[in-house]
């Protein structure tokens, strides 16, 4: 049995938050108690998802804000619909390659910022689906940043990591305002430049972000720090609808968000590991966990080799997503060894339609890391899981001027080789980690036709660990019964693979990162397979994982938050 206070049939700190009139799990309490309030209101899904993403621009700053860019997946539980919109900023017009070699893109500063996305997919959604105002929907985020909130510890000692956050003027101002004292635990923050452009987007809408006072202004600034973004860039910004991509997996069907998203690797790993029962292999027992590590190998030269913008290179993703290509892949796992240095296989022979390489772009002007993830889930069944995000902590560590935004530093995803397939290119959007999930068990075919059945909503944030984390948690959930609770909880690993990292300089150590409360014994089976061990803390793998369960008889809304960071459950 367990040895926590929250255990069922593992280990578990915290509870099951539940509740039937809806459920938001947010990186930040604050930010759930503020989707929640939308639900109460009378709002629905959509309510409460821009006004939980608002306020976590404000309370988990790190993380994401409209100075960056998202995914938000969207079901409606009435129409039985679910779609993507993809709220990703392509490069700004003047990068191209030439302006940032010999000496590659900075981590920091100016020249990592590209185009901000995010508020197109906030505005597009909402106008969609949302039931209240703007103003209503803002109004919790405004009174956080207006009249400040109490600095958690995880966010201090943030700050105090960021040296340029608390050096730059206008960055310094809000998150170290004592002469570059960071912030400390308790005390308050306030954003008051970044309530008033709040309140210039319940006012004006995108116009006001994308070609208004706040773009003039975020231009002003770039310029001014020697920056590439142009009003042109701002204006030409666009979110697209897009349709999600899927696999089954034990009776469910798993739904993802299509490129340049990563969600593919997700659904891969699923295809690939579902031929070995993970369920007779045991819960993180070695045996699983290596072969769980094996596939995300696979998966992952192959998005090095395949996926980039799809609006400049044919991607073969139903050649990926084959269940009879993940056959043919999965001969290449050997149980009781590590691979390294996997090749890429050729998806292109299981599916119909064949390359054309690579092709002009459609054209941006005309299209309609650190990163946070929160899921939301109605009284009616209606969904969203939102992936938010400024790249890496802090993002660029710039406030434009007097705006109040963190400029993201996305630009640190490009790579600088021409030959590569998400080679730098002005006006391209960037392959992202980023990748929301949603799990159905299979369709029911009772009363007026086959729909679909929500069971799972989830996500998290960490890089290239997010399709790594998924795919742990969903085979919690689905082989073993966890409660999400449980699932969220559990140790986990994270595997690092040269040269397949996203960030720059896109290099690392082949190794496998496994927090240290994983058993002896399995630690060692690991190394007897021959993988490379870097053993953390107990709770130190990277990550924040958000899921909600949806009980199939009753509709009872089931939370679980990682209490790896600030996370929380709130239900209704």
């Amino acid at each position: 049995m367990p040895n926590s206070p929250h255990g069922v049939s593992y280990d578990s700190y915290r509870p099951v938050v539940m509740g039937r009139n809806g459920m938001v799990c947010s990186g930040h309490p604050l930010a759930s108690q503020a989707g929640i309030a939308m639900l109460q209101k009378g709002g629905n899904f959509a309510d409460a998802a821009l006004a939980t993403a608002a306020a976590l621009n404000v309370v988990e700053p790190l993380m994401s804000g409209v100075g960056g860019d998202g995914f938000i997946m969207v079901y409606r539980k009435d129409t039985d619909t679910l779609e993507v919109s993809n709220g990703t900023g392509a490069a700004p017009y003047a990068a191209t390659r030439e302006r940032y070699q010999p000496d590659g893109i900075p981590m920091k500063g100016i020249m990592s910022v590209s185009v901000p996305g995010l508020v197109n997919s906030w505005l597009d959604v909402h106008e969609k689906h949302g039931l209240l105002s703007l103003a209503e929907c803002f109004a919790p985020a405004i009174d956080l940043a207006s009249n400040g909130f109490p600095v958690t510890h995880v966010l201090s000692r943030s700050i105090a990591a960021d040296p340029l956050l608390c050096q730059f003027p206008t960055s310094q101002a809000v998150f170290a305002p004592k002469g570059g004292r960071p912030l400390q635990p308790g005390e308050i923050c306030y954003q008051t430049d970044l309530a008033r452009t709040f309140q210039s987007i319940v006012d004006g809408g995108r116009d006001a972000f994308y070609q208004g006072e706040i773009a003039r202004a975020i231009v002003k600034f770039s310029e001014e720090q020697g920056g590439l973004l142009s009003l042109q860039d701002m204006a030409d910004c666009r979110a697209r609808w897009q349709e999600a991509i899927s696999t089954t997996y034990h009776g469910h069907t798993v739904y993802e968000a299509p490129p340049n998203s990563s969600g593919h690797i997700l659904l891969q790993e699923l295809n690939l590991v579902e031929g070995f029962n993970l369920a007779n292999l045991g819960c993180n027992t070695s045996e699983s966990i290596h072969l769980m590590v094996e596939a995300k190998k696979l998966a992952f030269i192959d998005r090095e080799a395949y996926v980039a913008d799809p609006d400049y290179i044919d991607v073969p993703i139903d050649g990926l997503l084959s269940k009879e290509y993940a056959r043919d892949r999965a001969k290449l796992i050997d149980p009781e060894r590590a691979a390294y240095d996997p090749k890429a296989g050729n998806p292109w022979a299981y599916q119909a339609a064949q390359p054309q390489g690579r092709r002009a772009k459609v054209g941006a002007g005309q299209e309609q890391e650190d990163t946070t993830c929160f899921v939301v889930v109605d009284g009616q069944g209606n969904a969203i899981c939102q992936l938010q995000s400024i790249q890496s902590a802090w993002g660029s560590s710039l406030i434009a001027g007097d705006t109040g935004i963190l400029l993201n530093n996305r630009m640190t995803y490009w790579h600088l080789e021409e030959d590569h397939v998400d080679c730098l290119e002005p006006g391209k959007r960037v392959r992202h980690t980023m990748n929301p999930v949603m799990v159905f068990r299979n369709s029911d075919t009772s009363g007026n036709g086959a729909r679909r059945q929500l069971s799972l909503v989830l996500g998290t944030p960490g890089a290239d660990t997010q399709v790594q984390t998924n795919l742990q948690v969903i085979s919690h959930v689905l082989d073993f019964g966890m409660t999400v609770a449980e699932a969220v909880e559990a140790p986990r690993w994270r595997n690092t693979q040269n040269p397949t990292e996203s960030y720059v300089p896109h290099t690392c150590a082949d190794e496998l990162l496994v927090e240290s409360r994983y058993s002896d014994d399995v630690l060692e089976g690991l190394r007897q397979r021959g993988h490379v061990l870097n053993v953390l803390g107990g709770w130190e793998a990277t990550g924040s994982e958000m899921m909600i369960q949806v009980d199939p008889d009753n509709g009872a809304l089931h939370g679980g938050a990682d209490p790896r960071r600030d996370g929380y459950a709130a239900g209704w």
